[in-house]
């Protein structure tokens, strides 16, 4: 929390006519001083506190914070997981028979791209359309089929997706938020940021940056295999039953491209 806190004040911005901007700074962003003046707490404590030294910090004093450090209300809710806990059950890993349960619901989902991915991002099941469209899951070994392993090191996907910097950054901080949200602290998780981290400069640099966000919906331009580009609308949904297990839809756009038949 600390980390996150730091980060947070470093890359606010002060107006210069807030009586709190100086010609004279070197450091980016607030001071620890003036966050602490904001939020009604000594500069000591909230010093401690982002050096990870100063404990949990009750409700009030953590709102406080959050309102001192402008927090948007994701970054809030982030700072709030990763003081007191998550807001759903532990992810657990999907029986056979609710795998081919959902299995159905993608191919009902035809011929809009869709899949079912875990906590940790991993492709769990997908239909035909996201083979086609989006990635070839079936074509890459188990332990590749993550969606920032593919993003981030799958040469494929920075040349096809249009803005690439801009999904890139989205999906690492959506990623960290519901690695909180869910309590995901697997080994493999660890692993997955170790390899990421060490193995792309881009992963490396974003993450970083401890930013936190929600990808929720949007829309994608992606380059289709004959050279084609179509934009669609990307949606993500929660499956209550299974507590961390999400189900992505890509729909056309009204004046998209087609996609490419089975």
């Amino acid at each position: 929390m600390g980390t996150f806190l730091r980060a947070c004040r470093e890359r606010l911005q002060i107006a210069p006519d807030s009586g709190r901007a100086s010609s004279t700074r070197r450091t980016p962003g607030m001071r620890r001083a003036e966050v602490a003046v904001t939020a009604n707490i000594s500069v000591e404590w909230y010093s401690r506190l982002e050096q990870g030294r100063g404990g949990r910090p009750s409700i009030h004093v953590l709102e406080a914070i959050c309102e001192a450090l402008r927090l948007k209300p994701k970054e809030r809710e982030h700072a709030f997981l990763l003081a007191y806990g998550t807001i759903g059950a532990s992810h657990q890993e999907l029986s056979s028979a609710e795998r081919r349960k959902l299995r159905m619901v993608l191919d009902a989902l035809e011929p809009c791209p869709a899949y079912l991915k875990s906590p940790s991002w991993d492709i769990l099941e997908w239909n035909a359309a996201a083979a086609r469209v989006l990635t070839d899951y079936a074509a890459l070994p188990a332990a590749e089929r993550n969606v920032l392993r593919i993003l981030f090191t799958h040469s494929e996907s920075r040349r096809r997706i249009r803005d690439w910097p801009t999904e890139a950054k989205l999906a690492v901080a959506t990623f960290r938020s519901e690695l909180v949200r869910w309590e995901e602290r697997s080994p493999r998780v660890q692993t997955l940021i170790h390899d990421l981290r060490t193995t792309s400069p881009d992963f490396d640099e974003i993450w970083r940056r401890n930013e936190v966000g929600h990808l929720g919906e949007g829309k994608k331009t992606i380059l289709m295999p004959d050279g084609s580009e179509t934009t669609m609308q990307y949606t993500s949904f929660n499956i209550d039953a299974h507590p961390g297990t999400g189900l992505v839809v890509y729909t056309l756009m009204t004046d998209a491209t087609p996609l490419p038949p089975d």
